[in-house]
């Protein structure tokens, strides 16, 4: 076969399981020049650094000048540092990856890897594989990717002219060239390292910037929570003001519309809600379902005449009752003379059967005597022994279960249904008035009867219950008529109506009739807000001396939180001011 016969190119598939002795049997076998080994994924047998370098020494000895398609990245380092060219595809472009930084040789090996840094300096590691196959010294001088497929001759001028057998020699001895200097034939020498142009560390550099960014931002929050957050002022404020306490009668009523403060009846709304409340009771009573014992009675009759019993009479002894079944009449008995007189025969007899007024054991009694209730008293019975009585006991509920039940119910704690009342009125407005708390009758059911059989009773009650509140405007109205004559009002205003504190008593809950105790306060009429405005940002000599100047004003104190606080805080919301109730009263009633 001549040498313009041979192809120029081939494309040699390697499989995933073929070892570095095939694949080198595959490139040494092929008449070509320039081979393309198309890699499988994942191919293990290349994925060594001495497996590389096994294959790019043999390629380089019979001539030959490879080129890897694949896009693995693990295999990018080797190919770099054995000098082999890589493209993602026939299509593509070859060159020789880049050595990644601070990488010049890979962990065990056993010989030099090969430096594309110290090659020739005009050999372009990215320029094509037609590129060096022309010769060009220039890194530019053909742009076009080589392709692999049988097609890429025709667009090709580099591969056109292999084909043509031209120029065949001279690709070969060019990439040739190219791969010597890769070897690194013509190494550029190292100079001595100069330590004064070391790279610093900026890792501790960066450390250190966010140590020190850190410091100066908690810094920072520290400073304004200790002297802006933190700082609050405490303003207590002495008066001339006088308590009053009055006690005032007051009957709320939802039927009229205005306060009447000469009577005292003022406008009132009634919240009510319904509960249902449960409570049981174990079962205490008995019932004995067994059988009745019964027998026979004896009768004998020594009276002056007959004597008849009816049916259902009682004959006891021993504090068990046995009743007649039947009707029975017994002679009278004869006498006879004898030495003390005239004594009773007892032949005036008679018997009649009985059953236990009652089931149970308890009632088979041995033969004895029994009284007769209503009976004379020299009529006798005697019966026999008696038998047949069972027990047989199950729990009934008595009608005193239903009560204790109920008494439960009556003991519950009503206090968050009054809490839930007042609410309920406060939310509309209005003073809530505890005293008005009252609970209707409740409609009564039980879960089985008195007298019937069960281990307990479950007694359920719906109850209404009510409470009744009014405005405190309304309220206010009656408490400044009750105190209006004690106070000076030209001088002094009514600064607290005690309706926080008031309390309410009330004998029948239901009317609505209840007796308000209030203590007002009468004084001057400071507004705290004004107060704030006045004194924020002040020493506390400046701020006693500004909030005396005010008409009824006595004593001024100041503290601060916390111990670090010398002045009153800018922010308003810091300073909180109170007001000094007077302890003296006088009473409005």
């Amino acid at each position: 076969m001549s040498s313009n016969s041979i192809p120029a190119k081939d494309v040699i598939y390697i499989d995933v399981d073929d070892e570095i002795t095939t694949i080198i049997d595959k490139v040494t076998s092929s008449r070509s020049k320039i081979l393309a080994l198309v890699l499988p994924k994942r191919a293990t047998t290349l994925q060594s650094i001495v497996n590389m370098k096994l294959l790019k020494r043999a390629a380089d000895n019979d001539s030959k000048h490879l080129v890897l398609i694949t896009s693995e990245a693990g295999l990018m380092p080797l190919a770099a540092n054995t000098g082999l060219y890589v493209a993602k595809n026939l299509q593509s472009k070859p060159e020789i990856p880049d050595v990644p930084q601070g990488v010049a040789e890979l962990p065990g090996d056993f010989e030099e890897s090969l430096s594309l840094d110290t090659a020739d300096p005009k050999l372009n590691k990215k320029s094509a594989v037609g590129d060096l196959a022309k010769g060009s010294t220039s890194p530019t001088a053909v742009d076009d990717a080589i392709d692999m497929s049988d097609g890429a001759a025709d667009k090709n001028p580099i591969m056109r002219n292999m084909a043509a057998g031209a120029g065949s020699g001279a690709v070969v001895g060019h990439m040739a060239d190219t791969t010597a200097k890769a070897k690194g034939k013509d190494k550029a020498p190292k100079g001595p390292r100069n330590k004064k142009l070391a790279v610093p560390n900026f890792n501790n550099f960066r450390t250190w910037i966010f140590i020190g960014g850190g410091a100066l931002i908690a810094l920072i929050v520290i400073w304004i929570l200790c002297f802006k957050v933190l700082p609050h002022s405490y303003v207590t404020i002495k008066t001339d003001s006088q308590a009053i306490s009055a006690n005032v009668d007051v009957t709320l009523s939802s039927s009229v519309s205005s306060v009447n403060t000469d009577s005292g009846i003022v406008p009132a709304k009634t919240q009510s809600t319904d509960k249902t409340l449960t409570a049981a009771s174990d079962a205490t009573g008995q019932q004995n379902n067994g059988q009745k014992a019964s027998g026979t009675i004896s009768l004998v009759n020594c009276s002056d005449n007959a004597v008849s019993f009816p049916a259902g009479t009682g004959f006891s002894a021993g504090g068990l009752t046995f009743v007649s079944t039947q009707a029975v009449s017994v002679p009278q008995s004869n006498y006879k003379m004898s030495a003390g007189g005239f004594s009773c025969k007892n032949d005036g007899t008679g018997s009649v059967s009985v059953t236990a007024q009652n089931p149970g054991a308890k009632y088979n009694v041995s033969a004895t005597s029994y009284s007769i209730a209503g009976s004379p008293s020299n009529v006798k019975a005697s019966g026999s022994d008696m038998s047949g009585g069972t027990d047989d006991i199950t729990k009934i509920v008595q009608g005193a279960d239903i009560e204790s039940a109920k008494s439960k119910i009556s003991a519950q704690d009503t206090s968050a249904i009054k809490t839930q009342l007042k609410s309920q009125l406060e939310n509309q407005g209005l003073k809530a008035i505890d005293a008005t708390f009252v609970a209707g009758t409740p409609a009564v059911s039980t879960s089985v009867s008195a007298g019937a059989a069960a281990d307990s009773v479950t007694v359920t009650e719906k109850i209404t219950y009510s409470m009744m509140g009014a405005a405190q405007a309304d309220l206010k109205k009656l408490v400044a008529s009750a105190v209006d004559g004690k106070i000076d009002t030209s001088k002094q205003t009514i600064t607290d109506y005690g309706l926080d504190d008031a309390s309410f008593t009330s004998q029948d809950p239901s009317s609505g009739s209840v007796s308000m105790a209030v203590t007002a306060v009468a004084g001057p009429d400071l507004k705290i807000a004004d107060l704030r405005k006045q004194i924020a940002g002040k020493k506390t000599g400046d701020a006693q001396k500004i909030l005396k100047t005010n008409p009824g004003v006595t004593d001024v104190n100041v503290t601060y939180s916390p111990f670090w606080v010398t002045s009153i805080p800018g922010n308003q919301s810091k300073i909180t001011i109170t007001i000094e109730k007077p302890t003296t009263t006088t009473n409005a009633d």
